[in-house]
């Protein structure tokens, strides 16, 4: 069962490649004349998902790298640690803040340089020496991702819909309106009125 679990599942190194292109999407959202609740949003959507990935990188990725070469995530890990510092401070911070977009961008610069040092150096590496357990590995890291982000759902549906822009909203409110205006004008209620 659990060869068959790890075939399915996708390798470490492909969901670490996933998790760095929701987040660069998520970067990509983020606009300095956003309303400031978008902004709040879209922080804390990123700051979650990054939290997490890190999380999953630091208990399971690194130390089957570590097994094999020690010096391999070196400098990973601190890496995370001034993630985790701008992320700290962007909670502590109202978005109207003068530096609360400076400091996002701050974040963001970290994330991409880190993103692509694993992409280009980490991650090809890790597809050679560990190109047996890619499977294993990345099946428990989506086992443990769930754990982490149980506990996040009702907030990552909240800020989810408040991270929408309005236009996206306004477009949605507008098709369930046209929807319930030709449904309020179907036949069979007409019929059913007369009677």
């Amino acid at each position: 069962m659990k060869a068959q679990l790890n075939r399915f599942a996708p390798s470490a190194t492909n969901l670490i490649r996933a998790d760095h292109s929701k987040v660069l999407t998520a970067f990509h959202r983020y606009k300095s004349n956003t309303a400031p609740e978008t902004k709040r949003a879209l922080v804390a959507l990123i700051s979650t998902a990054l939290e997490v990935h890190a999380q999953l990188e630091e208990e399971i990725f690194y130390p089957a790298l570590r097994e094999l070469d020690p010096t391999l995530v070196e400098k990973n890990v601190p890496e995370h640690d001034r993630m985790r510092q701008l992320i700290g401070s962007l909670r502590n911070m109202e978005p109207r803040n003068p530096n609360y977009d400076r400091t996002f961008m701050d974040l963001m610069r970290a994330v991409i340089h880190h993103v692509a040092d694993e992409e280009t150096v980490l991650l090809p590496q890790a597809e050679t020496m560990l190109q047996h357990r890619l499977g294993e590995l990345g099946a428990k890291m989506a086992k443990r991702k769930m754990e982490l982000m149980l506990p996040h759902t009702a907030d990552l549906v909240s800020n989810t819909l408040r991270a929408r822009p309005a236009s996206g909203m306004l477009l949605g409110a507008a098709v369930v309106l046209a929807a319930s205006a030709l449904f309020g004008h179907s036949p069979r209620r007409n019929v059913a009125s007369r009677y």
